[in-house]
């Protein structure tokens, strides 16, 4: 049998490997696609150091190649795989359903850290000519989850004022995506001078840091004393949290979309129940987001060539893992090309 190069993760040891395992075969819907470009999710940083548990229940066995934004060409269609032909340019939904749940590709099944990754052919979005394998890649969560959190979640109208903390990799896409949308004013939250750089240069009105003296004062004059409508916390961290309920408008939602393991809280529900503050979660994002978003590219209204911080080869997975777990030269996205 053909052999490939997958990067493995091992979950009862955290030990992440750069392996030769059999390559698959594509079984009836299903497609064989050959990897150009794979992103680095700090989900994944999460996962490999057990911060989000441990093996996932629906994984077969204890190890799994990770990547769930994955971009590439079909290498061989399988039976019943009507419509896709070899050299066809794909994106694959970052998960599927099976048996009414939904499954996320590199956690519960094998991912695209690898020179091939098995797909069904209902979770493949046609990629344009006109956009690169890498920015392609992370179109899948790096930017549909933002889209998600924007669209369906918070449901964000023109006008509205809006805040963002975490201006990483989902945190820079959210910026631009709200700007596209309408949103105003834009006010984004992030402690590193880069990271409020790059959130004005991707469309925010107003960055700030969360250690300023007076974050309300600057928020309520960016908002006319009203307040930020809605909060994204793509940290996932406590402080962030604490900080975003404390600058909602009444009536205003706070979004959770970093994703920690850690306990919610609420230090005053007195407070947030006569504010009518809202608390919403968000995972994901729907089925059609990927393709919108790669329509939306494709005809200029959106520019990912900026996201794509370094390109790695495969076997440089563990030094993409680590320079994005302590923000080394604060990257967007990385991006592994086999």
């Amino acid at each position: 049998m053909a052999v490939m190069r997958a990067v493995r993760l091992h979950f009862p040891t955290h030990e992440l490997r750069v392996e030769d395992v059999d390559r698959p075969t594509p079984g009836a819907g299903e497609v064989l696609v050959k990897v150009e470009a794979a992103g680095v999710c700090l989900s994944d940083v999460h996962l490999i150091s057990g911060e989000l548990g441990g093996t996932p229940a629906q994984l077969r066995g204890d190890t799994v190649t990770l990547g769930h934004e994955v971009a590439g060409t079909v290498a061989e269609p399988g039976p019943d795989a009507d419509g896709w032909a070899v050299g066809d340019r794909v994106v694959l939904q970052a998960g599927e359903y099976r048996d009414g749940r939904g499954w996320t590709r590199g956690v519960d099944y094998d991912g695209g850290w690898a020179e091939f990754a098995l797909a069904r052919i209902d979770t493949l979005v046609p990629l344009p000519d006109s956009i690169p394998f890498e920015q392609g890649a992370v179109i899948p969560d790096a930017v549909s989850t933002p889209w998600g959190a924007i669209t369906d979640t918070a449901s964000i109208r023109p006008g509205q004022a809006v805040g963002v903390w975490g201006i990483g990799g989902l945190g820079a896409h959210a910026v631009q995506l709200l700007r596209m949308v309408g949103a105003c004013p834009i006010i984004a939250v992030d402690p590193s001078p880069a990271a409020r750089d790059r959130a004005l240069a991707f469309g925010a009105d107003l960055a700030l840091d969360p250690a300023d003296p007076a974050p309300a004062d600057k928020v309520a004059a960016a908002t006319r004393g009203a307040g930020i409508e809605a909060a994204f916390d793509f940290a996932g961290v406590t402080p962030v949290r604490e900080q975003a309920l404390s600058v909602l408008a009444d009536g205003g939602k706070l979004v959770l979309v970093g994703l920690s393991g850690k306990p919610v809280t609420i230090a005053d529900s007195t407070t947030f129940s006569t504010r009518e503050l809202r608390l919403l979660g968000h995972f994901g994002s729907g089925a059609n987001a990927v393709a919108q978003l790669i329509h939306l590219t494709e005809n200029g209204r959106l520019d990912f060539s900026r996201s794509i911080s370094d390109v790695l080869p495969l076997e440089q997975a563990a030094e993409a893992v680590e320079r994005l777990e302590h923000k080394k030269g604060d990257p967007i996205r990385l991006v592994l090309r086999p």
